[in-house]
């Protein structure tokens, strides 16, 4: 996010001292509960909300289970009912905690705490056998919990990071592996043939992609010796290029460790900034 002053605009930066004003004593150490984690009241709190994620998440799964829902249907319901309020609750805190509400709203996580929670509330809304139907869609959108436990990982902002400095590279690696499955799924669809299963080049692709990732579902296979040598040498280019992509990661993971810091931003929560950064790169608060 570009703070610069644009010449000839007559715009102030928006993250001035005076237009951003400090949090109360209160929401201060609330923010330092809910978003700090080297605290020892906001590692209780990360512990407290790992738990109930975990088992709010449990209590969906184990709804979708026939005979767990005819048995215990009454329990998960309220169950759910508890987890939807304490997960309400939490919402609003964090709202009331940061600097620039609207700003967290419109996050990642700040919509994935809303969609952990309006699931439920719309359920009472839609009522009836002939929504049914409806009703099974929106509590689907409950397992949206899982996210919430991403913000808990820190390793997971490094990793997105070093998938978004890399993808140059991995389309290259992944072009190649493309032309490659092309070529040998035409090669075996000549050599092989519809009497060995080989009825088409796409069903050749699909036997070069599942004999190259090294899977083998075995529900077909080369019969001729010139296919069985295109075919070993498919498995020993495929062990040959598994190791690509994870290096070309490991190298953009040790260089994005030394240059993200992980300081919860106080406007909307955001962690992953740059070691050198002043202002949040999503809402332009001060770190």
């Amino acid at each position: 996010m570009d703070h610069s002053i644009r010449k000839g605009s007559g715009l102030r930066p928006f993250h001035t001292a005076k237009e951003e004003k400090p949090l109360t004593p209160k929401r201060q150490l609330l923010y330092e509960i809910i978003f700090e984690a080297d605290t020892t009241a906001g590692k209780a709190f990360d512990v407290a909300l790992l738990v109930t994620i975990i088992m709010s998440v449990l209590a969906v799964l184990l709804e979708s289970v026939a005979e767990i829902r005819q048995n215990y249907g009454p329990l998960l319901y309220a169950a759910e009912w508890f987890f939807t309020l304490l997960f309400t609750v939490e919402y609003f805190l964090r709202l009331s905690s940061v600097m620039k509400p609207h700003q967290y709203a419109l996050s990642f996580f700040g919509v994935i705490d809303l969609l952990a929670v309006v699931p439920t509330y719309f359920s009472l809304i839609f009522s009836g056998a002939q929504t049914l139907l409806v009703i099974r869609v929106l509590r689907l959108l409950r397992l949206f919990r899982v996210f919430k436990l991403t913000r808990y990982m820190g390793e997971a902002r490094f990793l997105v990071a070093a998938l978004r400095a890399s993808h140059y590279r991995i389309s290259v690696f992944l072009l190649t592996v493309a032309s490659i499955v092309v070529i040998m799924g035409a090669l075996m669809y000549l050599v092989e043939g519809p009497e060995n299963g080989f009825t088409s080049i796409p069903r050749g692709i699909y036997w070069a992609i599942v004999t190259m990732t090294t899977v083998g579902y075995g529900d077909i296979s080369p019969r001729s010796p010139l296919g069985q040598a295109f075919a070993a040498t498919l498995m020993i280019i495929g062990y040959s290029i598994i190791a690509v992509p994870t290096g070309i990661v490991t190298v953009e993971l040790a260089q994005v460790s030394r240059t993200i810091q992980m300081v919860p931003c106080p406007g909307c929560g955001l962690k992953s900034h740059l070691q050198d950064a002043r202002y949040c790169r999503h809402c332009g608060s001060k770190l």
